[in-house]
């Protein structure tokens, strides 16, 4: 059963936040997306960027967001027009310290958004070498509600096992699949069609698009 999400009061709690994780794989877009809505709505919000997740930013938006975190948030908050510093924390790979790599104060959830294949096998083996995949054993072993934005096209046999693997542990596989019958017209629309099913998942209102069979959206 996934818990019901109220929006925090200030002071935030490290337990009130959500982390939204972006690793290599195409659909940087998605997690983007994501965690504009997200801190939109007065969520507090994780940042963990990899390596290849600030490479894939450049190529597929874009967007250069620097090597430090003090650059990395302050580009980010410019971009989603944030006042509160508390709204955002943005963390490294290495940043064993931070308070999500620890059953002790995990966030509420935690969505790789978008997750790729290497980063799909090392959470369903447990490596934890990194922040990342740390914070999503964590997020296991405490029973917390844990989902992985897979990004990858055919699925391999070692793919769809490591899938299997984690959904017997409760954890979530979302298939960035987004369909077309809210007739999008743009790429905005796309992309808003896979972070509402995010966020129904996490149960967060929004209404980023029309649900089926909603009437009053086709009137």
């Amino acid at each position: 059963m996934t818990q019901q999400f109220e929006i925090p009061v200030k002071p935030y709690r490290e337990s009130d936040r959500i982390s939204v994780a972006l690793s290599g794989a195409s659909g940087a877009q998605y997690g983007l997306r994501l965690i504009e809505v997200l801190v939109g709505k007065g969520y507090p919000v994780n940042v963990l960027l990899t390596h290849a997740a600030l490479m894939v930013l450049a190529l597929e938006m874009e967007i250069h967001l620097g090597n430090s975190l003090s650059e990395q948030k302050k580009r980010l908050m410019a971009r989603f027009n944030i006042e509160d510093s508390e709204l955002l924390n943005i963390y490294s790979e290495k940043d064993w310290m931070a308070p999500l790599a620890s059953g002790s104060n995990t966030s509420r959830a935690m969505i790789i958004c978008p997750c790729s294949m290497g980063m799909l096998a090392a959470v369903a083996t447990g490596q934890s070498n990194n922040l990342i995949e740390r914070a999503a054993d964590v997020m296991i072993k405490e029973r917390k509600h844990l989902m992985l934005v897979v990004r990858e096209a055919p699925f391999n046999q070692i793919h769809l096992e490591n899938m299997l693997t984690l959904s017997k542990m409760n954890v979530q596989i979302m298939p960035a699949n987004p369909g077309f019958y809210h007739q999008p017209q743009s790429v905005e629309d796309i992309i808003d069609f896979m972070v509402a099913r995010i966020l129904d998942q996490i149960e967060i209102p929004h209404d980023l698009m029309m649900r089926w069979g909603d009437k009053k959206a086709l009137e």
